[in-house]
């Protein structure tokens, strides 16, 4: 028997805000670990002829929320290159530093939405640790009837892509350009030799 769902949109913000302060990854926003609590209104499931049935559910024995459905496991949707493109290298970098914790609270969140793919999950939890208090305004938006934002396709129409592309080439070769200009023409070491003078240390 399901247990009966909680749509509270300020609980949903605080579910979200909850796993933030389990890890830190870049800072506060970018933790999402799964609570310890081993039974959650998710973990309870429907019989196999349901789709509730397919989603992620909480392991106790292991601690972790897995996945049975092949479309709902990491690597099925877009990788860390989209989530660049999509959210910024907030969310990119957490996600590369610590894959296994962002698998976790894609899945839990497709667990406690119930309806979502993989990929919209994604595209929440790139929102939420670019900006949690945004995305969670956003969602008591949503639950007020609001707009629903498409975070799974954020930023990936054809112009916004390229744009984005042509800035970070740009970026990059600028700060590859300074660092080969000051390590060739001495300028970094002479501001480390400046700095260690100042500081009374022979370098």
């Amino acid at each position: 028997m399901v247990a009966p769902r909680n749509n509270s949109p300020i609980r949903k913000a605080t579910m979200f805000l909850t796993l933030l302060a389990v890890a830190s990854i870049l800072g506060s926003a970018s933790a999402f670990a799964p609570p310890s609590s081993a039974t959650t209104n998710h973990a309870r499931r429907t019989p196999p002829s349901t789709s509730l049935s397919m989603a992620p559910r909480f392991d106790k024995s292991t601690n972790k929320w897995y996945t049975d459905v092949p479309e709902e496991r990491a690597g099925s949707s877009y990788g860390p290159i989209g989530t660049l493109y999509r959210a910024g290298p907030k969310p990119f970098f957490s996600r590369v530093i610590d894959p296994d914790t962002y698998d976790q609270a894609v899945l839990k969140y497709m667990a406690q939405d119930g309806t979502c793919d993989r990929k919209e999950a994604q595209g929440n939890m790139d929102a939420f640790l670019e900006n949690p208090q945004d995305w969670a305004y956003q969602k008591v938006q949503e639950q007020n009837g609001k707009y629903k934002k498409d975070y799974a396709n954020a930023n990936m129409g054809k112009k916004q892509v390229f744009l984005s592309t042509v800035w970070g080439l740009g970026v990059i070769y600028f700060i590859g350009n300074l660092a080969y200009n000051g390590i060739q023409g001495g300028g970094l070491s002479d501001s480390f030799h400046r700095t260690m003078e100042l500081l009374g240390v022979d370098a």
